[in-house]
């Protein structure tokens, strides 16, 4: 059976306030994915980009298609994790290279990864990027896996000396047991995302948490309004403009927002 593959109907990206761009998107072979690179809160190593996250983000872009395009272009032959764990099992190379042993301060990022599958697709979530898929039956499934901070709750919110506090450990305790996992050097964090197998689909679309703000703050109507706003590149870019005034009026700090709409080719 010959492989299906994808092609892209819309990829944008904007820069948030405060800090330079930590999002990339891109696709290879039969995989697809974005990568929101987790904000600075522990002492950065100092790595040769804008910032340890961006340099983070950017060098998982590359392991990533790497990585796709060893697995080859036959749907089916890797699964998502399987994908993920050899990205990140170069990655970790790559780190003993730039910092040697340093696991806790060593950038990571949020991450979701479509994969096609020889009946389908395979998402894979880690953290709080977003995918909604629109399947061959006209239904839609939304993915994702945890809120970046939701562990240290928010009764500590009048307190932001103890918020930062619990941030920074809840920071430092992320790919072990019974903690949040994230893409960070650890190949096993692939076998712990929420990863979910669905049937033939029309289009996927991937987002960072970022973007996927538009929801939260009522702009789309939920997974099937983003899907319907995600679908062109104009629609795409209205609703990141519509974001970005709202944010600006309700004078909340604007992260770094990032769509990835993708069809699958038959072959």
């Amino acid at each position: 059976m010959a492989a299906s593959s994808w092609k892209h109907s819309v990829r944008i990206s904007t820069e948030g306030d405060g800090h330079v761009q930590e999002d990339t998107c891109g696709y290879a072979a039969g995989t697809a994915w974005v990568i929101d690179g987790a904000s600075v809160l522990l002492p950065q190593l100092g790595l040769p980009g804008p910032s340890d996250p961006a340099w983070y983000a950017r060098n998982l872009d590359l392991l990533l298609t790497d990585a796709a395009v060893a697995a080859g272009p036959a749907s089916g032959v890797c699964s998502a994790p399987e994908v993920l764990a050899e990205a990140l099992t170069r990655m970790d190379q790559l780190a003993g290279t730039v910092a040697g042993e340093e696991r806790i301060r060593f950038p990571s990022a949020a991450l979701c990864l479509a994969q096609l599958t020889r009946d389908g697709v395979e998402i894979l979530a880690l953290a709080d990027c977003h995918a909604v898929v629109e399947l061959e039956d006209g239904s839609s499934v939304h993915v994702t896996h945890e809120p970046a901070d939701i562990r240290i709750g928010t009764e500590h919110s009048a307190d932001p000396v103890r918020e930062r506090e619990l941030r920074v450990l809840d920071r430092q305790l992320r790919n072990t047991p019974g903690r949040l996992w994230v893409a960070r050097r650890e190949p096993e964090a692939a076998y712990q995302a929420h990863t979910v197998r669905l049937g033939p689909a029309r289009r996927v679309v991937l987002a960072s948490d970022g973007a996927w703000r538009a929801v939260e703050l009522g702009i789309v109507d939920g997974p099937d309004g983003f899907l319907m706003a995600a679908a062109s590149p104009v629609a795409a870019q209205e609703l990141l403009l519509a974001l970005r005034t709202l944010q600006a009026e309700l004078g909340e700090d604007a992260d770094d927002a990032t769509i990835l709409t993708l069809e699958r080719i038959s072959p």
